[in-house]
C-alpha cells in the first residue's frame, strides 16, 4: 500500500465475466493510467463445498474455466493489445475473502456493481456490499452504463 502523499501502486479489480466486472476493468484502467497504478485483473476459483466423504468424481475445469473467463474479459475490455500496466491473476479462493485480504496490500479496490452471483436483483452485489463494509482501503463500486441512473 502506498504511504501518505505517494502514487498509487496498485489497483486490484475483481474479475468474474460480467458485464460489470469487465466494466470495472475499463474504469480502474481510466484511474491506474494518471496514477502510474499497476492493475491487477483477479478472477477467483474454489472447488464447490461438498459434505464430508463425497467422492469428487467428474468434477473439474473450474481453474481452467476461471482462467478462461478472465482472460476473455481482458480482451473484452481492453482489445488485442494488454496494456503493460494490466496483470491478470488467477487466485484460488472466494471472490468476497479474498478480495479483503488483497485490500490490506492494496490501494484500491474495484469491482462491478453486481456479477456473475446470487440474487441478479440485488440493488448491491454480496461482494461489493462485504468490500465497501470491510475493506482496508477505498472500494470504487462501478455501474454498467445501462445500470447508471438517467440525469435530466
Amino acid at each position: 500500500m502506498s504511504t501518505a502523499g505517494a502514487p498509487f501502486a496498485r489497483i486490484v479489480v475483481g474479475v468474474d465475466g460480467s458485464e460489470p466486472s469487465i466494466e470495472a476493468l475499463r474504469q480502474a484502467q481510466r484511474l491506474a493510467v494518471p496514477l502510474g497504478a499497476k492493475l491487477l485483473a483477479n478472477a477467483y476459483w474454489d472447488y464447490p463445498q461438498v459434505y464430508a466423504g463425497y467422492v469428487m468424481m467428474g468434477i473439474e475445469g473450474f481453474e481452467e474455466g476461471a482462467a478462461a473467463t478472465l482472460e476473455q474479459a481482458v480482451k473484452t475490455a481492453f482489445g488485442a493489445e494488454t496494456p503493460s500496466n494490466v496483470i491478470s491473476n488467477l487466485v484460488r479462493g472466494h471472490p468476497r475473502e479474498s478480495l479483503i485480504a488483497a485490500s490490506r496490500e492494496a490501494d484500491m479496490i474495484v469491482v462491478g456493481r453486481r456479477g456473475h452471483g446470487g440474487f441478479g436483483g440485488l440493488l448491491l452485489g454480496s461482494v461489493s456490499s462485504a468490500l465497501v463494509a470491510h475493506s482496508h482501503c477505498p472500494v470504487l463500486v462501478v455501474h454498467t452504463l445501462e445500470e447508471r441512473p438517467e440525469t435530466s
